[in-house]
């Protein structure tokens, strides 16, 4: 069980959207660790999980004190990804905040290259897939961008920013993105949809470029470009995109 915590509140008193994509991606650690293939034994075969997409749809957020549940669940598992669902309810299972999908990629630590899901455990991870459990969410949907999107922040990245990978969190490129709008903006528009789909990793030092346009559903895509360090000269490489959707 879950609480939205008061310091993870913002000033609606509702829980941040990073605070509960994080205890996704903690529901998600958990829920493979608890089955043979989360992180801590990935890292000791020099294996870890990397996020490749996440979207999280919410009807209402938990207020402050709430307790609520993150439930998890494996939809599917292929040879280099798989995809896992969420979904929040509350403390007496009445009520269903919203939900999540999210896909997920196994890579080798030293290569950085994607590796066999079903090497591990002789594809054990089959035996916790549940196709026919329900997520009335969309499906995840590639982020169409194109060359006219207009620069509109760049920022320094520092050692709050970085994961256990050793790459920029996840959950941070989303709290950066939300971070473009003003609190004056979302006392007018709740946050009904984030997606983000991550492209290439960031580090530590690296400096993001956010790029900003209007789709054609009214909602706003966003390109994320790592301006690199002095040291690795000033190419610009797209490290993921993110489209918010508000009320």
């Amino acid at each position: 069980m879950e609480m939205a915590e008061p310091f993870h509140c913002d000033f609606s008193h509702h829980i941040f959207m990073g605070h509960l994509g994080n205890h996704m991606l903690n529901a998600a650690d958990f829920h493979s660790r608890d089955r043979g293939f989360g992180m801590d034994f990935l890292n000791s075969i020099k294996k870890t999980w990397v996020l490749s997409r996440l979207a999280i749809e919410m009807d209402e957020m938990p207020c402050q004190y709430e307790k609520f549940y993150v439930e998890t669940w494996v939809e599917s598992a292929m040879r280099y990804f798989t995809q896992r669902n969420f979904r929040v309810v509350s403390e007496d299972g009445n009520r269903v905040y919203g939900y999540g999908r999210s896909i997920w990629a196994m890579i080798d630590t030293e290569s950085r290259q994607p590796t066999n899901i079903f090497d591990i455990d002789n594809g054990a991870i089959v035996n916790w897939v549940e196709k026919d459990k329900e997520n009335p969410m969309s499906k995840l949907t590639r982020v169409q961008m194109d060359d006219k999107a207009e620069l509109v922040r760049t920022i320094d990245t520092y050692y709050n920013d970085v994961d256990i990978n050793g790459h920029i969190n996840s959950v941070k490129y989303i709290e950066h993105v939300l971070d473009l709008f003003p609190i004056a903006w979302y006392k007018e528009h709740p946050l009904k949809r984030f997606d983000i789909a991550y492209v290439a990793e960031a580090h530590q030092g690296d400096r993001l470029r956010f790029y900003q346009e209007q789709d054609a559903d009214d909602a706003l895509a966003f390109k994320i470009r790592i301006m690199k360090s002095a040291s690795d000269g000033s190419e610009e490489v797209e490290t993921c995109r993110s489209r918010v959707k508000f009320v």
